[in-house]
């Protein structure tokens, strides 16, 4: 937080900022000295301070966030170098995650309405949604290589076991949130019919806008309150189950920046070594999967631990194009084969 000079000093070089510069590339400039300067956490939806800095101008001017090179040399009004301005402020006061300030994010390149009833969306898993975890599935027309050249696209190989089945008819997202990761799967999966599930009230309040957004995927999404897999009917056999759960460690949990605090604590925090949650999908989700059924897990940092807790399992970790790691995919038969070594911790955490 800023004291009272600091705030002085900071509105000091605002008043110079609107005499002195005039384009969308000067203030984006601006922006992205002042986060620096002022030590600015940028992780929650980006980890590139330019993409965060462009977003602040691009938003308050209501232009794209990939706006044309040729429109960076437009010149802003007095009453539009003020509202980036008082954005760009609030951000670096406040310490708010600037989804959060615009109650907006993007996630699969779809935008989502967020608030601080869910975390912000940023799970690499983005990229298996956009590729349809290709080649375990099949690929469609919708499908979208993120490798080779833009004359020559190609699957990224993400290490996803090769087996080409038929694209998913039933998926689960399991701890849904603000419902991006199952509206965006289905939006690659046109036919499949996706479950998301959540134990907070408040979280599906905020999927539900979204899926009201998405008014064209309604017909193939269902909202569910359970705690995990207990309110999920056991009939449900699901093709794939996607989870971006809570993982995060207590040692990481009192150390977060100031943005981090922001976001609900329930849906980071996971017990000492962050696995508590892991620990429980793990042995239950084959009771919820077909015969060639996948699960993809996110766990984040908590990548060290899982392995640490399992040292005889091997966890097939996968790779992505643009960053990112922690997340694994089991298919049904390797969830089956190490059941029992899941059953004793889901054991141990019930008698705690």
């Amino acid at each position: 937080m800023l004291d009272a000079d600091e705030l002085v000093q900071l509105n000091h070089e605002f008043d110079e900022a609107i005499q002195s510069l005039k384009t969308i590339r000067d203030f984006i400039r601006f922006c992205i000295s002042k986060l620096r300067e002022h030590d600015v956490v940028v992780a929650q939806g980006t980890t590139d301070v330019f993409a965060e800095a462009g977003a602040i101008v691009l938003h308050t001017l209501s232009l794209q966030w990939s706006a044309d090179e040729q429109i960076l040399d437009c010149r802003l009004t007095d009453s539009e170098k003020t509202e980036v301005l008082t954005l760009l402020q609030r951000r670096i006061v406040e310490r708010k995650p600037l989804s959060y300030l615009i109650n907006l994010a993007y996630f699969c390149e779809l935008p989502f309405y967020v608030d601080e009833r869910v975390l912000i969306p940023r799970s690499p898993i983005n990229e298996l949604i956009r590729q349809q975890f290709y080649p375990y599935f099949e690929s469609n027309d919708l499908v979208q290589k993120l490798s080779g050249s833009k004359k020559d696209p190609q699957f990224f190989e993400h290490g996803l076991d090769e087996k080409q089945l038929a694209q998913p008819e039933r998926i689960l997202d399991l701890c849904t949130g603000s419902g991006c990761i199952a509206i965006a799967l289905a939006s690659r999966f046109p036919d499949a019919f996706v479950d998301a599930s959540d134990i907070d009230k408040n979280a599906l309040e905020v999927a539900g806008v979204n899926a009201n957004h998405h008014e064209d995927i309604t017909h193939q999404l269902n909202l569910i309150e359970s705690d995990l897999f207990a309110k999920i009917p056991a009939e449900n056999q699901y093709d794939l189950i996607v989870t971006n759960p809570p993982y995060v460690d207590s040692a990481t949990m009192a150390d977060l920046p100031p943005e981090f605090l922001y976001e609900p604590d329930h849906a980071l925090s996971a017990g000492q070594d962050g696995l508590d949650i892991v620990h429980q999908i793990l042995f239950h989700a084959p009771d919820y999967l077909t015969r060639d059924g996948l699960l993809v897990c996110e766990v984040g940092d908590s990548e060290w631990a899982l392995r640490q807790a399992y040292p005889d399992i091997q966890f097939d970790w996968l790779i992505f194009a643009n960053g990112g790691s922690g997340v694994f995919a089991m298919d049904f038969d390797e969830l089956m084969e190490n059941r029992e070594y899941f059953r004793h911790y889901v054991e141990k955490l019930n008698k705690l």
